[in-house]
């Protein structure tokens, strides 16, 4: 017999945000990926349908990002035995610096959570969601699944004790993205990083990343716009993604106030102040790939202060 199920929705997001490397994230409020669970009359957790992902997901439960959150909860509170079955249903692509194995780990537990009524608050499903995402990532870092989970600008100030705080951001902020249709894996992304910097660039980056938070909270965005540069994260990843420079530079010059790669990339985000600006620098950064015959698609949203939610 199949039992009425329950349809949840969580989103992309912006990891490290421009200079919040592993510790800054930006919940968007598209796309993202969608999840089905109903109970079953099996015994267990079972994956039984994933779409969207062109046979690159497995069904396996402890093998997939949206199975391992889900478990490992449902192990927390006693019911890994209950029977329930899952569909994922895959809304925005691989690879791509949006965070799509942290959505799918959170629509996983948040679902599982929803269905059982939820014997846990919201916030409390954040530890199951990280080692979902952990197992696609090969590791431990909340800056795409917390905003993910909880919605907003998120700062965390320690990964290991997953101490995340939500920022306040300005009325009229845009997040404008835009996914060239190349591939770049996080492992890869992450070898190309030098375990060294130098006393300098310390410096800088932090006064950036401290300023950045400021102009956040003051909707400074003249003190925004002066922070939002990456002096460690961005010079090392660049070369991996063709004409990463003419796009921002394309950006900038539409009235962009930052702009970098989202996540371990290939997309390319840019924070405007109002949708006027966030649709002109759409253009410009599409402009750029179409000239390099690249095919990419835009996004352009406003913050997501939901996050994860039941339809």
């Amino acid at each position: 017999m199949k039992h009425s199920g329950i349809k949840v929705f969580a989103p992309a997001s912006v990891g490290n945000a421009i200079v919040g490397f592993d510790i800054m994230g930006i919940a968007l409020e598209k796309p993202g990926d969608e999840i089905i669970v109903r109970f079953s009359d099996h015994k267990g957790l079972r994956i039984t349908k994933v779409t969207g992902a062109k046979g690159r997901i497995p069904k396996e439960v402890e093998q997939n990002t949206a199975g391992v959150a889900a478990m490992r909860f449902l192990e927390h509170i006693g019911e890994s035995e209950r029977g329930i079955d899952m569909e994922i249903h895959k809304k925005m692509p691989f690879a791509s610096g949006l965070g799509s194995s942290a959505a799918s780990a959170v629509a996983g537990v948040f679902a599982v959570n929803e269905l059982l009524k939820r014997p846990l608050e919201k916030r409390q499903l954040l530890p199951f969601a990280v080692q979902g995402e952990q197992i696609a990532s090969q590791a431990l870092h909340a800056d795409n699944v917390a905003p993910s989970l909880l919605g907003g600008i998120i700062f965390i100030r320690s990964n290991k004790d997953l101490d995340v705080h939500r920022v306040p951001n300005p009325p009229g902020l845009y997040v404008t993205v835009i996914h060239p249709h190349i591939e770049i894996k996080t492992a890869d992304a992450r070898n190309v990083l030098s375990e060294n910097i130098t006393l300098q660039q310390h410096i800088e980056q932090s006064g950036n990343l401290g300023g950045f938070l400021i102009g956040l909270q003051k909707a400074d965005f003249t003190l925004m716009k002066n922070s939002l540069n990456d002096v460690i994260i961005e010079p090392q990843r660049a070369k991996l993604i063709p004409g990463f420079y003419d796009v921002k530079e394309a950006a900038l010059e539409q009235g962009a106030m930052g702009c970098s790669i989202s996540g371990a990339g290939p997309s390319i985000f840019a924070l405007s102040s109002n949708s006027f600006i966030a649709e002109n620098v759409a253009t410009a950064m599409q402009r750029v790939f179409h000239q390099q015959k690249i095919e990419s698609k835009v996004f352009i949203s406003t913050i997501n202060h939901e996050g994860a939610f039941k339809f």
